[in-house]
Protein backbone atom coordinates (compact mmCIF):
# COMPACT_ATOMS: atom_id res chain seq x y z
CA UNK A 1 0.00 0.00 0.00
CA UNK A 2 1.62 2.87 -1.45
CA UNK A 3 1.22 6.77 -0.47
CA UNK A 4 0.95 10.00 -2.66
CA UNK A 5 0.46 13.10 -2.17
CA UNK A 6 -1.27 15.71 -4.34
CA UNK A 7 -1.13 19.53 -3.84
CA UNK A 8 -4.93 21.46 -3.58
CA UNK A 9 -4.51 25.01 -4.40
CA UNK A 10 -5.50 27.77 -1.75
CA UNK A 11 -8.91 28.49 -4.16
CA UNK A 12 -9.82 24.91 -3.62
CA UNK A 13 -9.26 25.22 0.44
CA UNK A 14 -11.28 27.94 0.29
CA UNK A 15 -14.45 26.85 -1.36
CA UNK A 16 -14.19 23.89 0.62
CA UNK A 17 -14.36 26.53 4.18
CA UNK A 18 -16.70 28.46 1.86
CA UNK A 19 -19.06 25.55 1.65
CA UNK A 20 -18.45 24.08 4.66
CA UNK A 21 -17.16 20.72 3.42
CA UNK A 22 -15.66 19.08 6.26
CA UNK A 23 -15.99 15.90 4.69
CA UNK A 24 -15.24 12.59 5.05
CA UNK A 25 -13.58 12.91 2.07
CA UNK A 26 -15.02 10.12 -0.87
CA UNK A 27 -12.89 10.98 -4.13
CA UNK A 28 -9.59 12.77 -5.20
CA UNK A 29 -9.22 13.44 -9.02
CA UNK A 30 -7.07 13.96 -11.84
CA UNK A 31 -6.81 15.83 -14.86
CA UNK A 32 -5.12 16.45 -17.78
CA UNK A 33 -3.80 19.42 -16.39
CA UNK A 34 -0.97 20.56 -14.26
CA UNK A 35 -3.37 22.28 -11.74
CA UNK A 36 -5.17 18.74 -10.80
CA UNK A 37 -2.34 16.32 -12.03
CA UNK A 38 -2.87 12.75 -13.62
CA UNK A 39 -3.53 10.02 -10.89
CA UNK A 40 -2.88 7.22 -13.11
CA UNK A 41 0.31 5.65 -10.77
CA UNK A 42 -2.36 5.14 -7.88
CA UNK A 43 -3.45 2.13 -7.48
CA UNK A 44 -6.26 0.52 -5.47
CA UNK A 45 -5.06 -0.21 -2.00
CA UNK A 46 -2.93 3.31 -2.07
CA UNK A 47 -3.79 6.31 0.21
CA UNK A 48 -3.73 9.91 -1.12
CA UNK A 49 -3.23 12.67 1.14
CA UNK A 50 -4.27 15.88 -0.40
CA UNK A 51 -1.72 18.38 0.86
CA UNK A 52 -1.64 22.44 0.88
CA UNK A 53 0.61 25.37 1.88
CA UNK A 54 -0.92 27.84 4.43
CA UNK A 55 1.14 30.15 5.66
CA UNK A 56 4.36 28.73 4.56
CA UNK A 57 3.16 25.73 6.24
CA UNK A 58 2.63 22.42 4.15
CA UNK A 59 -0.63 20.84 5.51
CA UNK A 60 -2.53 17.29 5.26
CA UNK A 61 -5.51 18.39 4.31
CA UNK A 62 -6.95 14.80 4.30
CA UNK A 63 -6.42 11.26 3.67
CA UNK A 64 -8.30 9.11 1.32
CA UNK A 65 -7.75 4.79 1.39
CA UNK A 66 -8.18 3.99 -2.60
CA UNK A 67 -10.55 1.18 -2.92
CA UNK A 68 -11.50 2.36 -6.77
CA UNK A 69 -10.41 4.24 -9.55
CA UNK A 70 -12.59 5.08 -12.13
CA UNK A 71 -13.51 7.40 -15.14
CA UNK A 72 -14.15 10.55 -13.31
CA UNK A 73 -16.96 10.76 -15.70
CA UNK A 74 -18.66 7.67 -14.33
CA UNK A 75 -18.42 8.33 -10.68
CA UNK A 76 -19.37 12.12 -11.73
CA UNK A 77 -22.91 10.90 -13.25
CA UNK A 78 -22.93 8.26 -10.66
CA UNK A 79 -22.98 10.39 -7.61
CA UNK A 80 -23.68 14.04 -8.68
CA UNK A 81 -26.13 13.14 -11.55
CA UNK A 82 -24.06 15.39 -13.98
CA UNK A 83 -20.45 14.91 -15.96
CA UNK A 84 -19.69 18.33 -13.98
CA UNK A 85 -16.32 18.92 -16.08
CA UNK A 86 -15.20 15.77 -16.82
CA UNK A 87 -13.98 14.25 -19.92
CA UNK A 88 -16.52 12.33 -21.62
CA UNK A 89 -15.50 9.35 -23.39
CA UNK A 90 -16.03 9.01 -26.71
CA UNK A 91 -18.78 6.35 -26.62
CA UNK A 92 -20.46 8.53 -24.08
CA UNK A 93 -20.31 12.10 -26.34
CA UNK A 94 -24.36 11.56 -27.59
CA UNK A 95 -26.07 14.51 -26.91
CA UNK A 96 -25.19 14.37 -23.20
CA UNK A 97 -25.70 18.25 -22.43
CA UNK A 98 -29.32 18.11 -23.67
CA UNK A 99 -30.14 15.21 -21.29
CA UNK A 100 -28.18 15.90 -17.81
CA UNK A 101 -29.01 19.99 -18.58
CA UNK A 102 -33.09 18.67 -17.68
CA UNK A 103 -31.88 16.05 -15.18
CA UNK A 104 -31.21 17.04 -11.54
CA UNK A 105 -28.05 17.81 -10.09
CA UNK A 106 -27.54 15.44 -6.57
CA UNK A 107 -26.78 16.40 -3.31
CA UNK A 108 -22.70 16.29 -2.70
CA UNK A 109 -20.40 18.12 -1.13
CA UNK A 110 -17.75 20.48 -2.73
CA UNK A 111 -14.97 18.09 -2.82
CA UNK A 112 -16.95 15.46 -4.92
CA UNK A 113 -17.01 18.52 -8.01
CA UNK A 114 -13.32 18.43 -9.68
CA UNK A 115 -11.77 22.09 -8.87
CA UNK A 116 -11.13 22.33 -12.61
CA UNK A 117 -12.00 20.93 -16.24
CA UNK A 118 -11.19 17.79 -17.90
CA UNK A 119 -10.86 15.48 -14.87
CA UNK A 120 -10.44 11.88 -16.50
CA UNK A 121 -9.88 9.70 -13.13
CA UNK A 122 -11.41 9.40 -9.94
CA UNK A 123 -9.89 7.91 -6.75
CA UNK A 124 -13.00 6.59 -4.53
CA UNK A 125 -13.28 5.11 -1.33
CA UNK A 126 -15.10 5.25 1.54
CA UNK A 127 -13.09 5.50 4.79
CA UNK A 128 -11.72 8.84 3.80
CA UNK A 129 -10.96 11.16 6.99
CA UNK A 130 -12.68 14.22 7.76
CA UNK A 131 -11.05 17.23 5.79
CA UNK A 132 -8.78 19.78 7.67
CA UNK A 133 -6.08 21.32 7.62
CA UNK A 134 -3.48 19.48 9.96
CA UNK A 135 0.50 21.52 9.73
CA UNK A 136 3.50 19.41 9.58
CA UNK A 137 6.22 20.81 12.06
CA UNK A 138 9.14 22.57 9.81
CA UNK A 139 11.95 20.35 11.16
CA UNK A 140 10.46 17.34 9.78
CA UNK A 141 10.00 18.64 5.99
CA UNK A 142 13.92 17.66 5.32
CA UNK A 143 12.90 14.24 6.54
CA UNK A 144 10.03 13.48 3.58
CA UNK A 145 11.05 11.86 0.75
CA UNK A 146 9.15 12.04 -2.60
CA UNK A 147 9.60 9.82 -5.73
CA UNK A 148 8.49 6.43 -7.92
CA UNK A 149 11.37 4.53 -6.29
CA UNK A 150 13.50 4.55 -3.31
CA UNK A 151 16.43 5.12 -5.80
CA UNK A 152 15.01 8.53 -7.13
CA UNK A 153 13.35 9.68 -3.58
CA UNK A 154 14.21 13.64 -2.85
CA UNK A 155 13.18 15.95 -0.15
CA UNK A 156 10.83 18.66 -1.44
CA UNK A 157 12.03 22.04 -2.31
CA UNK A 158 12.14 24.77 0.88
CA UNK A 159 12.85 28.27 0.29
CA UNK A 160 15.23 30.00 3.00
CA UNK A 161 12.79 30.07 5.23
CA UNK A 162 12.16 26.30 5.83
CA UNK A 163 8.86 27.16 4.02
CA UNK A 164 8.11 24.06 1.07
CA UNK A 165 8.13 25.59 -2.25
CA UNK A 166 4.54 25.13 -3.94
CA UNK A 167 6.13 24.36 -7.22
CA UNK A 168 7.57 20.80 -5.71
CA UNK A 169 4.46 19.49 -4.50
CA UNK A 170 2.17 20.85 -7.01
CA UNK A 171 1.65 19.98 -10.94
CA UNK A 172 2.37 16.37 -10.73
CA UNK A 173 1.28 13.61 -7.69
CA UNK A 174 4.29 12.48 -5.59
CA UNK A 175 4.72 9.01 -4.21
CA UNK A 176 6.14 9.29 -0.77
CA UNK A 177 8.52 6.57 0.82
CA UNK A 178 7.47 4.32 3.98
CA UNK A 179 9.10 6.57 6.14
CA UNK A 180 6.95 10.05 5.58
CA UNK A 181 4.08 7.69 5.21
CA UNK A 182 4.39 6.94 8.43
CA UNK A 183 4.97 10.65 9.29
CA UNK A 184 1.80 11.66 7.52
CA UNK A 185 -0.13 8.71 8.81
CA UNK A 186 0.35 9.85 12.25
CA UNK A 187 -1.59 13.10 11.97
CA UNK A 188 -4.91 10.66 11.59
CA UNK A 189 -4.10 8.40 14.62
CA UNK A 190 -6.81 9.28 17.57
Amino acid sequence: MAGFITYWPKEQIRELKKEKDNGPIQVVFGSVHTKMPSIKSVKEGDVIYPVTVSEGTLCVVARLPVEKIEPAYEYLIRELGTPCGALIPEEKDWNWREYYGKAPVKPHRCHQRPFNCCSETAAVGTQGSSIELRPIPKEKLPQLLFGPTKAKQKPMMLDKNGSPKVISISSTVRKMSEETKEVFDSLFLV
